[in-house]
Protein backbone atom coordinates (compact mmCIF):
# COMPACT_ATOMS: atom_id res chain seq x y z
CA UNK A 1 0.00 0.00 0.00
CA UNK A 2 3.15 2.45 0.86
CA UNK A 3 4.32 1.86 -2.37
CA UNK A 4 0.83 2.81 -4.45
CA UNK A 5 0.52 6.11 -2.14
CA UNK A 6 4.41 6.97 -3.16
CA UNK A 7 3.64 6.47 -7.16
CA UNK A 8 -0.11 8.22 -6.51
CA UNK A 9 1.48 11.40 -4.88
CA UNK A 10 4.50 11.55 -7.42
CA UNK A 11 2.05 11.55 -10.61
CA UNK A 12 -0.11 14.32 -8.26
CA UNK A 13 3.30 16.56 -7.71
CA UNK A 14 4.15 16.29 -11.67
CA UNK A 15 0.56 17.49 -12.34
CA UNK A 16 -0.09 19.50 -9.88
CA UNK A 17 2.99 20.46 -7.90
CA UNK A 18 2.79 19.98 -3.67
CA UNK A 19 -0.42 22.40 -3.49
CA UNK A 20 -2.67 19.08 -3.28
CA UNK A 21 -0.41 17.04 -0.66
CA UNK A 22 -1.56 17.14 2.54
CA UNK A 23 0.85 16.49 5.57
CA UNK A 24 -0.34 15.76 9.09
CA UNK A 25 0.02 18.87 10.93
CA UNK A 26 1.04 17.11 14.02
CA UNK A 27 4.09 15.57 11.89
CA UNK A 28 7.63 16.97 13.36
CA UNK A 29 8.92 17.93 9.90
CA UNK A 30 12.63 18.72 11.08
CA UNK A 31 12.91 15.77 12.71
CA UNK A 32 11.41 13.65 9.65
CA UNK A 33 13.57 15.82 6.97
CA UNK A 34 16.42 14.58 9.86
CA UNK A 35 15.20 11.20 9.41
CA UNK A 36 15.06 10.98 5.79
CA UNK A 37 18.38 12.43 5.22
CA UNK A 38 19.90 9.43 6.82
CA UNK A 39 17.62 6.71 5.12
CA UNK A 40 18.40 8.51 1.75
CA UNK A 41 21.86 9.70 2.10
CA UNK A 42 20.73 13.04 1.00
CA UNK A 43 22.64 15.98 1.99
CA UNK A 44 20.74 19.53 1.90
CA UNK A 45 22.39 22.55 0.37
CA UNK A 46 20.69 25.72 1.19
CA UNK A 47 21.13 29.51 -0.14
CA UNK A 48 21.60 32.30 2.46
CA UNK A 49 18.21 33.53 1.05
CA UNK A 50 16.21 30.78 1.87
CA UNK A 51 13.65 30.80 5.11
CA UNK A 52 15.28 30.47 8.58
CA UNK A 53 13.71 27.25 9.01
CA UNK A 54 15.18 26.07 5.79
CA UNK A 55 18.97 27.09 6.75
CA UNK A 56 18.40 25.64 10.10
CA UNK A 57 17.84 22.32 8.49
CA UNK A 58 20.52 22.57 6.12
CA UNK A 59 23.64 20.49 5.82
CA UNK A 60 25.83 23.20 4.21
CA UNK A 61 24.35 26.70 3.91
CA UNK A 62 26.41 29.29 1.54
CA UNK A 63 26.39 31.37 -1.25
CA UNK A 64 26.64 30.58 -5.04
CA UNK A 65 30.74 29.62 -4.99
CA UNK A 66 30.28 27.44 -1.65
CA UNK A 67 27.38 25.45 -2.80
CA UNK A 68 29.29 25.15 -6.00
CA UNK A 69 31.82 23.70 -3.75
CA UNK A 70 29.90 21.48 -1.77
CA UNK A 71 28.22 20.13 -4.68
CA UNK A 72 31.23 19.32 -6.40
CA UNK A 73 32.46 17.32 -3.38
CA UNK A 74 29.76 15.34 -1.54
CA UNK A 75 29.46 11.41 -1.43
CA UNK A 76 25.41 11.85 -0.84
CA UNK A 77 23.27 10.00 -3.12
CA UNK A 78 20.81 12.73 -3.27
CA UNK A 79 21.10 16.29 -3.04
CA UNK A 80 18.08 18.23 -2.25
CA UNK A 81 19.02 22.12 -3.49
CA UNK A 82 16.97 24.70 -1.35
CA UNK A 83 17.76 27.36 -3.94
CA UNK A 84 16.87 28.25 -7.48
CA UNK A 85 16.44 26.31 -10.27
CA UNK A 86 20.37 27.76 -11.89
CA UNK A 87 21.64 26.44 -8.14
CA UNK A 88 19.52 22.70 -8.73
CA UNK A 89 21.37 22.90 -12.02
CA UNK A 90 24.73 23.21 -11.77
CA UNK A 91 24.37 20.74 -8.88
CA UNK A 92 23.06 18.67 -11.29
CA UNK A 93 25.75 19.32 -13.76
CA UNK A 94 28.20 18.60 -11.58
CA UNK A 95 26.88 15.57 -10.69
CA UNK A 96 25.46 13.25 -13.54
CA UNK A 97 24.49 10.36 -11.54
CA UNK A 98 23.12 11.65 -8.72
CA UNK A 99 19.90 12.45 -7.65
CA UNK A 100 19.05 16.38 -7.63
CA UNK A 101 15.83 17.57 -6.24
CA UNK A 102 14.75 20.85 -5.88
CA UNK A 103 11.58 21.49 -3.64
CA UNK A 104 9.75 23.94 -5.85
CA UNK A 105 10.45 23.41 -9.68
CA UNK A 106 8.65 27.18 -10.02
CA UNK A 107 12.00 28.61 -7.68
CA UNK A 108 13.58 30.22 -10.76
CA UNK A 109 15.55 33.25 -10.92
CA UNK A 110 14.65 37.06 -12.54
CA UNK A 111 18.90 37.39 -13.61
CA UNK A 112 18.83 34.36 -15.13
CA UNK A 113 15.65 34.65 -16.99
CA UNK A 114 16.93 38.00 -18.59
CA UNK A 115 19.59 36.38 -20.69
CA UNK A 116 17.50 34.27 -23.24
CA UNK A 117 20.42 31.81 -24.92
CA UNK A 118 19.26 32.31 -29.03
CA UNK A 119 20.07 35.94 -27.95
CA UNK A 120 23.21 35.68 -26.03
CA UNK A 121 24.56 33.53 -28.86
CA UNK A 122 23.92 36.05 -31.59
CA UNK A 123 25.34 38.77 -28.78
CA UNK A 124 28.20 36.47 -28.43
CA UNK A 125 29.11 35.54 -32.22
CA UNK A 126 29.16 39.72 -32.86
CA UNK A 127 32.20 39.41 -30.33
CA UNK A 128 34.93 36.70 -31.38
CA UNK A 129 37.59 38.25 -30.20
CA UNK A 130 36.18 37.64 -26.80
CA UNK A 131 36.22 35.67 -23.63
CA UNK A 132 32.60 34.65 -22.22
CA UNK A 133 33.13 35.34 -18.49
CA UNK A 134 29.27 34.26 -17.07
CA UNK A 135 28.02 35.13 -13.52
CA UNK A 136 26.78 31.86 -12.42
CA UNK A 137 23.11 33.53 -11.66
CA UNK A 138 22.83 32.16 -15.49
CA UNK A 139 20.80 28.88 -17.21
CA UNK A 140 22.70 25.94 -17.92
CA UNK A 141 22.43 27.04 -21.86
CA UNK A 142 24.20 30.56 -21.00
CA UNK A 143 27.06 28.14 -19.13
CA UNK A 144 26.99 26.33 -22.41
CA UNK A 145 28.04 29.69 -24.42
CA UNK A 146 30.26 30.47 -22.02
CA UNK A 147 34.50 30.50 -21.49
CA UNK A 148 34.33 30.67 -17.36
CA UNK A 149 32.02 30.74 -14.78
CA UNK A 150 32.18 33.12 -12.00
CA UNK A 151 30.53 34.21 -8.60
CA UNK A 152 30.56 37.27 -6.90
CA UNK A 153 32.84 35.85 -4.40
CA UNK A 154 35.83 34.93 -7.25
CA UNK A 155 34.75 36.95 -9.95
CA UNK A 156 37.43 39.80 -9.49
CA UNK A 157 40.28 36.82 -9.51
CA UNK A 158 39.07 35.26 -12.21
CA UNK A 159 39.22 38.41 -14.43
CA UNK A 160 42.56 39.11 -13.55
CA UNK A 161 43.86 35.89 -13.93
CA UNK A 162 43.41 36.74 -17.82
CA UNK A 163 46.27 38.22 -19.85
CA UNK A 164 45.13 42.51 -19.48
CA UNK A 165 44.75 42.41 -23.42
CA UNK A 166 41.97 39.36 -23.11
CA UNK A 167 38.56 40.97 -24.55
CA UNK A 168 35.93 40.04 -22.20
CA UNK A 169 32.17 39.67 -22.39
CA UNK A 170 30.55 39.74 -18.81
CA UNK A 171 27.14 38.38 -18.48
CA UNK A 172 24.22 38.34 -17.40
CA UNK A 173 24.54 41.25 -14.36
CA UNK A 174 25.15 44.74 -15.98
CA UNK A 175 25.56 45.86 -12.38
CA UNK A 176 28.10 42.89 -11.02
CA UNK A 177 30.33 43.36 -14.13
CA UNK A 178 29.98 47.36 -13.94
CA UNK A 179 31.49 47.13 -10.40
CA UNK A 180 34.27 44.63 -12.00
CA UNK A 181 35.10 46.96 -14.77
CA UNK A 182 36.02 49.47 -11.94
CA UNK A 183 37.41 47.08 -9.46
CA UNK A 184 40.26 45.53 -12.18
CA UNK A 185 39.80 48.66 -14.45
CA UNK A 186 39.69 46.29 -18.12
CA UNK A 187 37.29 47.49 -20.16
CA UNK A 188 34.40 44.18 -20.51
CA UNK A 189 30.92 44.46 -22.78
CA UNK A 190 27.94 43.57 -20.33
CA UNK A 191 24.76 42.33 -20.76
CA UNK A 192 21.98 44.40 -20.01
CA UNK A 193 20.87 41.91 -17.02
CA UNK A 194 19.75 42.24 -13.76
CA UNK A 195 18.38 41.12 -10.46
CA UNK A 196 14.50 42.44 -9.54
CA UNK A 197 15.82 42.12 -5.57
CA UNK A 198 19.24 44.17 -6.20
CA UNK A 199 17.66 46.30 -8.01
CA UNK A 200 15.37 48.35 -6.46
CA UNK A 201 16.93 49.15 -3.13
CA UNK A 202 15.97 53.13 -2.86
CA UNK A 203 18.80 55.52 -2.18
CA UNK A 204 16.37 58.19 -0.64
CA UNK A 205 15.21 55.66 1.94
CA UNK A 206 18.68 54.38 2.71
CA UNK A 207 19.74 57.95 3.29
CA UNK A 208 17.00 58.43 5.44
CA UNK A 209 18.09 55.07 7.61
CA UNK A 210 21.31 56.77 7.98
CA UNK A 211 19.92 59.41 9.33
CA UNK A 212 18.04 57.59 12.20
CA UNK A 213 21.18 55.41 12.32
CA UNK A 214 24.21 57.51 12.31
CA UNK A 215 26.25 54.73 13.55
CA UNK A 216 25.13 52.05 11.25
CA UNK A 217 27.36 51.05 8.64
CA UNK A 218 25.61 50.23 5.03
CA UNK A 219 27.19 46.71 3.34
CA UNK A 220 25.82 45.69 -0.07
CA UNK A 221 26.12 43.38 -2.58
CA UNK A 222 27.29 44.48 -5.73
CA UNK A 223 24.42 43.25 -7.71
CA UNK A 224 22.94 46.40 -6.47
CA UNK A 225 23.12 49.24 -8.70
CA UNK A 226 25.93 51.72 -9.06
CA UNK A 227 24.37 54.54 -6.48
CA UNK A 228 23.11 52.18 -3.56
CA UNK A 229 27.22 50.78 -3.97
CA UNK A 230 28.75 54.44 -3.83
CA UNK A 231 27.16 55.29 -0.40
CA UNK A 232 28.82 51.63 0.91
CA UNK A 233 30.40 50.97 4.04
CA UNK A 234 31.75 47.45 2.71
CA UNK A 235 30.93 45.95 -0.35
CA UNK A 236 30.68 41.91 -1.31
CA UNK A 237 29.36 38.31 -1.76
CA UNK A 238 26.92 36.94 0.50
CA UNK A 239 29.60 35.69 2.23
CA UNK A 240 31.72 38.06 2.48
CA UNK A 241 28.83 40.56 3.77
CA UNK A 242 28.19 37.75 6.55
CA UNK A 243 31.91 37.63 7.53
CA UNK A 244 32.17 41.61 7.64
CA UNK A 245 29.57 41.76 9.96
CA UNK A 246 31.12 38.74 12.09
CA UNK A 247 34.38 40.61 12.30
CA UNK A 248 33.41 44.48 12.00
CA UNK A 249 33.36 46.49 15.29
CA UNK A 250 30.23 48.31 14.46
CA UNK A 251 27.13 47.66 16.17
CA UNK A 252 24.25 48.50 13.36
CA UNK A 253 24.14 47.24 9.97
CA UNK A 254 22.07 48.44 6.82
CA UNK A 255 21.98 45.28 5.03
CA UNK A 256 21.85 45.67 0.90
CA UNK A 257 20.97 42.31 -0.07
CA UNK A 258 17.93 39.63 0.06
CA UNK A 259 16.75 39.48 3.98
CA UNK A 260 17.60 35.82 4.39
CA UNK A 261 21.05 36.72 5.21
CA UNK A 262 19.97 37.96 8.27
CA UNK A 263 19.14 35.11 9.81
CA UNK A 264 22.82 34.08 10.19
CA UNK A 265 24.02 37.37 10.70
CA UNK A 266 21.62 37.58 13.65
CA UNK A 267 22.55 34.18 14.91
CA UNK A 268 26.41 34.64 14.39
CA UNK A 269 26.18 38.44 16.38
CA UNK A 270 23.36 38.52 18.46
CA UNK A 271 24.10 41.40 20.01
CA UNK A 272 24.12 43.38 16.77
CA UNK A 273 21.71 44.95 14.74
CA UNK A 274 20.76 44.04 11.16
CA UNK A 275 18.70 46.22 9.47
CA UNK A 276 17.57 45.31 6.28
CA UNK A 277 18.21 48.06 3.79
CA UNK A 278 14.15 49.49 2.20
CA UNK A 279 12.96 49.15 -1.61
CA UNK A 280 11.37 51.44 -3.76
CA UNK A 281 8.15 49.50 -3.46
CA UNK A 282 5.63 49.84 0.01
CA UNK A 283 6.74 46.92 1.15
CA UNK A 284 9.35 46.95 4.70
CA UNK A 285 11.90 44.68 3.43
CA UNK A 286 13.69 42.71 0.43
CA UNK A 287 12.62 39.47 -0.52
CA UNK A 288 13.12 36.99 -3.35
CA UNK A 289 9.76 35.97 -4.56
CA UNK A 290 11.76 33.15 -6.34
CA UNK A 291 13.36 32.05 -3.15
CA UNK A 292 10.87 32.08 -1.18
CA UNK A 293 8.88 29.47 -2.48
CA UNK A 294 10.97 26.49 -0.85
CA UNK A 295 8.94 25.78 2.43
CA UNK A 296 9.77 23.46 4.86
CA UNK A 297 6.61 21.54 3.67
CA UNK A 298 8.04 21.36 0.22
CA UNK A 299 11.70 20.31 1.57
CA UNK A 300 10.07 17.29 3.71
CA UNK A 301 7.90 16.11 0.39
CA UNK A 302 10.00 16.58 -1.94
CA UNK A 303 12.51 14.48 0.29
CA UNK A 304 9.55 11.83 1.00
CA UNK A 305 8.57 11.27 -3.08
CA UNK A 306 12.13 12.15 -4.29
CA UNK A 307 10.24 14.70 -6.87
CA UNK A 308 10.79 17.37 -8.50
CA UNK A 309 13.97 16.49 -9.75
CA UNK A 310 15.94 17.80 -12.39
CA UNK A 311 16.70 16.45 -15.22
CA UNK A 312 19.52 17.53 -18.30
CA UNK A 313 20.26 16.95 -21.40
CA UNK A 314 24.05 15.27 -21.13
CA UNK A 315 25.62 17.08 -24.45
CA UNK A 316 24.34 20.67 -22.29
CA UNK A 317 25.74 19.25 -19.44
CA UNK A 318 29.15 18.51 -20.91
CA UNK A 319 29.15 21.88 -22.42
CA UNK A 320 28.05 23.43 -19.52
CA UNK A 321 30.31 21.83 -16.96
CA UNK A 322 33.49 23.00 -18.94
CA UNK A 323 33.13 26.46 -17.68
CA UNK A 324 32.09 25.51 -13.88
CA UNK A 325 35.62 23.61 -13.90
CA UNK A 326 37.52 26.38 -15.14
CA UNK A 327 35.82 28.41 -12.09
CA UNK A 328 36.58 25.64 -9.42
CA UNK A 329 40.07 25.34 -10.72
CA UNK A 330 40.86 29.32 -10.95
CA UNK A 331 38.94 29.02 -7.30
CA UNK A 332 41.64 26.31 -5.83
CA UNK A 333 44.26 28.33 -7.11
CA UNK A 334 43.83 31.30 -5.55
CA UNK A 335 42.30 29.44 -2.28
CA UNK A 336 38.54 30.64 -2.37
Amino acid sequence: MADIHIEAAKKNIEQKGFLDIEIDVNLDLFSEIERLKKEKNAIILAHYYQEPDIQDVADFIGDSLGLAQQAEKTKADIIVFAGVHFMAETAKILNPHKKVLLPDLKAGCSLADSAPAQLFKQFRDKHPDHIVISYINCTAEIKALSDIICTSSNAQKIIESLPPEQKIIFAPDKNLGAYLKKKTGRDMVLWNGACIVHEIFSLEKITRLKIRHPKAKVIAHPECEEPVLRVADFIGSTTSLLKYSMQDDAQEYIVATETGILHQMQKESPHKTFIPAPPENMCACNDCPYMKLNTLEKLYLCMEYEEPQIIMDENLRAAALKPIQRMLEISHRYGL
